[in-house]
């Protein structure tokens, strides 16, 4: 069919801090260097700027000081500064606060913010510029030419669910690049298909991810004072479990509250989602949000392998930035300035390399010459065995922390190996044993009682999220092991790990089950591309301007 093309210099897949942060730096290149005027456009899926947007979300803000030395007068939207750090240890009925707050978790001088209003804030600041943003459009698949990086086909619209092109129906472009910048966010899938085409991966240290689960709230304005951070361990995670939750107090009683999982747990009955809303009835929590009101909810992947699980970042004509490099300190719960920083070197990397008429791989290598010689590796590699070693457990992962931080990351010397989250899950029979089997109901379920906690359709209408019906499901499943063999081996663990209630086991009408997959509940959190036992669920864009409506998130 006939596509419309579109020539740039620098194209930037995705509209997050790391993508904006480039998109900037760029403008910022072009004032300070002269030259040829670069064509730049930036390509983003939601519907606006920063309605995909989740994080939970502390702010440091070194890299923002160094790309936009006025922030603060420029109208930043910061929510305000972190006034006072607590960690606790909960216990079933109880709570421990850890006397000293270990240095990751010292937040002094660093921001509470909505990261969907600050990349709304940040869009504002490029589109000022004269940089082309296309909202709206997803990035469909890698153009190539050859083994080269060309560009990117944004997806069609208007076609129906069963692959038909209805009335409204319009062909995606072909956007052509001289360097792509592919920042597509945790599991981005353009970057898996970079993965996958190019071998970027390290199978020796392959990516590893959590899931964060986020509610806004208003509480009663007494509960916590503005700039209150609590961060908790414990319960109702068990010791072979990764992950635990935090409590961020903005002004006027607006209370950011979230639970993070690893996506490398045992248990195949396991649910993330249930589990945070158990975490919200433990007496602690439930006297802070007593009297609030819910007011927007979300999920989102988080990259937690660090330093080694980063993909090879360069190859001709692309560069890959920030969550979909898998840069985030899992240590100090941050990653949005190594995203920002990122993208700051890619387009220096990018701006040199078009100038210079010579945007090959070896040409681009200088950006991971940029990023080693960066902060983003002074932080993130002396915690590079921090995740990899709570797969040990809690105690032993903690005590592995502990020593991190005390020899700067020099303990051991070498590297521990992580594995893909999915293969850590095991059968019914593994995990339960035989003889319990027929007892097995899940192991954390939780009834909601619609004040604290809350069922996951009711989760996913207060994420906002919203999809066309009739358009082909963009949750692709590759095999027929849903009935077949994954209910007796697993028992359906895509029920329990979705946080929106998108796949669903249902009767088939001759005394068994079969998968329906309601993928107009989908959050665009990756959990089921990630977690999925048998790897064969893929994640691919809706059709543009699809999805969560994340403001304030």
């Amino acid at each position: 069919m006939s596509r419309e093309t579109l020539d740039v210099d620098v194209l930037i897949v995705g509209g997050g801090p790391a993508g904006l942060s480039a998109a900037l730096r760029l403008t910022q290149l072009q004032k300070a260097k002269g030259g040829e005027p670069l064509s730049v456009a930036v390509l983003e899926k939601a519907r606006e700027a920063g309605a995909h947007q989740l994080s939970g979300a502390l702010l440091d803000p070194s890299t923002l000081a160094d790309l936009i030395p006025e922030f603060r007068s420029k109208g930043a939207p910061l929510a305000c500064e972190v006034e006072q750090d607590n960690i606790y240890f909960l216990t079933s009925d109880g709570q421990w606060r850890l006397p000293v707050t270990p240095p990751p978790f010292k937040n002094h001088g660093n921001y509470i913010i909505s990261l969907s209003h600050f990349s709304k804030w940040l869009a504002g600041l490029v589109e000022a510029e004269g940089v082309d943003l296309f909202w709206g459009f997803a990035g469909q698949s890698v153009l190539f030419d050859g083994a080269r990086v060309a560009g990117v086909r944004t997806g069609d619209r208007g076609v129906g669910k069963q692959g038909q092109p209805r009335d409204t129906f319009e062909p995606g472009a072909d956007i052509r690049a001289k360097v792509t910048i592919f920042a597509d966010g945790v599991r981005g899938h353009l970057t898996k298909q970079l993965m996958r085409t190019l071998q970027l991966g390290n199978r020796f240290h392959p990516a590893q991810f959590a899931i964060g689960l986020k509610e806004l709230w208003d509480i009663p304005r007494d509960h916590l004072a503005p700039g209150t951070v609590i961060h908790t361990l414990g319960y109702p995670l068990r010791q072979e479990e990764f992950g635990g939750s935090w409590l961020y107090a903005m002004p006027d009683g607006r209370l950011s509250i979230g639970f993070v999982v690893g996506l490398d747990y045992q248990d195949p009955l396991f649910d993330p989602y249930a589990a945070f809303q158990r975490f919200k009835l433990h007496p602690f929590v439930r006297k802070i949000l007593d009297g609030g009101q819910l007011v927007r909810c979300g999920a989102k992947a988080l990259p937690e392998g660090g330093w080694n699980t980063q993909p090879r970042l360069y190859m001709d004509g692309g560069l890959i930035v920030g969550d979909a490099a898998n840069f985030v300190n899992s240590m100090r719960l941050k990653g949005i300035h190594l995203a920002m920083r990122s993208g700051m070197l890619a387009a220096e990397a990018a701006f040199d390399a078009v100038g210079a008429g010579d945007t090959t791989a070896a040409s681009l290598e200088r950006y991971k010459a940029l990023v080693d010689a960066s902060a983003i590796k002074t932080e993130l590699y002396p915690v590079r065995n921090v995740h990899q070693a709570f797969g040990a457990g809690l105690y032993a992962g903690g005590a592995f922390a502990g020593l991190t931080m005390l020899t700067g990351g020099r303990l051991g010397g070498g590297d521990l190996h992580g594995h893909p989250g999915h293969t850590c899950l095991q059968t019914l029979d593994q995990y339960y044993g035989l003889e319990k089997r027929d007892r097995l109901t899940g192991s954390n379920a939780v009834v909601p009682d619609r004040k604290v906690t809350f069922d996951k359709l009711t989760g996913v209408h207060y994420s906002g999220t919203h999809h066309e019906e009739d358009q082909p499901s963009h949750l692709l499943v590759h095999t027929e092991v849903c009935h077949s063999i994954c209910g007796d081996e697993f028992g359906h663990p895509c029920v329990r790990f979705c946080p929106a209630n998108v796949y669903e086991m249902v009767d088939n009408g001759a005394g068994g089950l079969k998968l329906q997959i309601n993928a107009s509940n989908c959050v665009h959190c990756k959990t089921c591309d990630i977690m999925d036992p048998y790897g064969v669920i893929t994640w691919v864009a809706p059709e543009g301007g699809e999805g969560p409506q994340y403001d304030g998130m």
